[in-house]
């Protein structure tokens, strides 16, 4: 009987409509749960590392963890002349910690790509900062042996319950843990001897009161007990005469300026403003300057400026990589759509044998293809020697053909013909031989019947030939290294250089994304201008 009011229902009484939906969306999660693997495996092992290296064409966060003290400190530096004795107080501080974690060469190497000479600055920095602080540390311990001992140490800066678990410890034991009552009365010492606890323990394993500490934490120890605060009225016990003493004696100790030893000890280039303008320029966990770079720009203390002419060498190689990679793009279609039309046109059994030669190449190793073409295209190699013996040049007359532009087309041509060959394959595979027969019955001569009719249906192969090899040639780098000399080399030379030999991962990194969104934008412009659905593999 047909319902005449009311929803249409379903078998089991519920609306249709909502029975539908209930189906649809199940429907979705099961087939969403089996490719869910796959699309897991894919955003670990592919999108995920990508991304990860993509950040790191704007990370920049080196500076600012090494270095915490001094970038704190360079926001009230105004330029001009080197910043005053605080700031370097926080860099010797800093670069104490940095060199027993042997991060410093890592912040120099960062910097160094900015201004040169930075690396062997903070490496030579490295060797000598350690002793900051032992004029502070030799006063203190001849006024009272007591602050030659772990245990001072411990009793003055570690927390009590940290203290009670080390007892029975062995090794490094439990993760230091700072007392409050010392970050209270001794910040700075506080703070610098959490740290110099924390490295005896991660890296070296060692129990930090059995330790003495550094030079340096006898620094922050004078200038706590120079500020002017009663830190003893924060202790109880033997430590309150102990601090009181060595309150009271710090206003006659002997001082070493900071800033002096930085210049006199270290290197008086610590007194360069571009160093520190440097330093202040990528403090930021984020940065630019990669992406300048990789466009001949520069991030300097003064803002953005232009490179050198003698430094300006990505445009040049963004240049070249995408006008060569057209040129062997175009080659491809020149040699390859001829072939093509043969293959699609002879008898299947004569096709499929050529089509194994078209294929035979990829049987080969592409650094053996690559090597081969090194022996023939050089000054002495085999087609030099049959152009002399032909008669076409002279001895004296040898084509340069390696080492160039030149030996880069020809050997790529060569090595991505084969996916250019294909896809144009498989389209004609599928044109109607009819279609052109049709033609010429109707008065088409031969080429108005190969261009109205059969040209128009072979563009999708052209097209996806085009995409396959444009893209594949923009990425290359073995073949253009070998053959290429300095010339002939691409963009993506320089991106595997910083990968692999200067470690340059940020400028890789930028170059690499400028390349990707270059790409993109040509691929968005194809598809306005022909179609991307036009594209087809047959």
């Amino acid at each position: 009987m047909q319902q005449t009011d009311g929803p249409m229902l379903a078998a089991d009484g519920t609306p249709l409509k909502k029975s539908l939906s209930r189906a649809l969306r199940a429907q979705k999660i099961r087939a969403l749960l089996l490719i869910a693997p796959l699309l897991l495996f894919i955003v670990i092992t592919f999108i995920a590392p990508i991304a990860d290296m993509l950040f790191r064409s704007v990370q920049n966060d080196i500076v600012s963890e090494t270095l915490p003290r001094t970038v704190v400190e360079l926001d009230r530096w105004e330029g001009g002349d080197a910043p005053d004795e605080q700031t370097f107080t926080a860099l010797a501080k800093d670069l104490a910690v940095a060199t027993e974690l042997k991060t410093h060469t890592r912040l120099g190497s960062r910097l160094n790509y900015e201004t040169t000479g930075v690396s062997s600055l903070f490496r030579k920095s490295g060797r000598k900062v350690d002793e900051v602080g032992e004029v502070y540390q030799d006063q203190f311990e001849d006024l009272n042996e007591a602050w030659e001992e772990p245990a001072t140490w411990v009793g003055l800066m570690a927390d009590p319950d940290w203290i009670s678990g080390q007892a029975n410890a062995e090794g490094a034991g439990s993760p230091f843990l700072i007392s409050p009552v010392a970050q209270q009365a001794l910040p700075e010492t506080a703070r610098m001897y959490s740290q110099f606890a924390t490295v005896i323990q991660t890296e070296d394993a060692d129990n930090p009161a059995q330790e003495k500490p550094w030079a340096i934490v006898y620094q922050a120890l004078y200038e706590d007990l120079s500020g002017g605060a009663d830190a003893a009225a924060f202790y109880d016990g033997d430590l309150v005469a102990l601090i009181t003493e060595a309150q009271g004696a710090v206003g006659g100790f002997e001082t070493q300026p900071v800033r002096e030893f930085f210049l006199d000890e270290i290197d008086e280039d610590w007194a360069d403003p571009q160093i520190w303008g440097t330093i202040e320029a990528f403090s930021s966990p984020y940065t630019a300057g990669y992406f300048l770079s990789a466009i001949d720009f520069q991030l300097t203390p003064d803002g953005v400026s232009l490179r050198p002419d003698d430094e300006r060498v990505y445009g040049t190689l963004f240049w070249r990589t995408f006008k060569m990679s057209m040129i062997i793009m175009v080659s491809c279609i020149l040699l390859g759509y001829p072939i093509s039309f043969l293959l699609s046109n002879l008898p299947l059994r004569t096709s499929n044998l050529l089509l194994i030669l078209v294929l035979l190449p990829f049987w080969t190793s592409l650094l053996v293809r690559t090597s081969a073409w090194k022996a023939l295209l050089q000054n002495e190699g085999v087609i030099n020697d049959l152009l002399v013996w032909s008669g076409l040049i002279s001895d004296a007359g040898r084509l340069a053909l390696i080492n160039n532009q030149t030996g880069t087309i020809i050997a790529m041509t060569h090595i991505l013909l084969p996916f250019m060959i294909l896809p144009l394959y498989s389209v004609m595979k599928t044109i109607p031989p009819y279609y052109v027969r049709a033609a010429k019955s109707l008065g088409a001569s031969n080429w108005t019947a190969f261009w109205r009719v059969y040209f128009p249906q072979s563009v999708p192969g052209i097209g996806a030939g085009c995409i396959l090899v444009f893209i594949l040639a923009i990425g290359y780098y073995i073949t253009p290294a070998i053959v290429g000399g300095t010339d002939g080399i691409f963009i993506s030379n320089r991106i595997a250089y910083h990968i692999s030999s200067s470690l340059n991962w940020g400028l890789a990194a930028a170059l690499g994304t400028i390349l990707l969104v270059v790409v993109l934008l040509l691929y968005y412009i194809y598809d306005r201008i022909v179609g991307i659905d036009n594209v087809s593999l047959g």
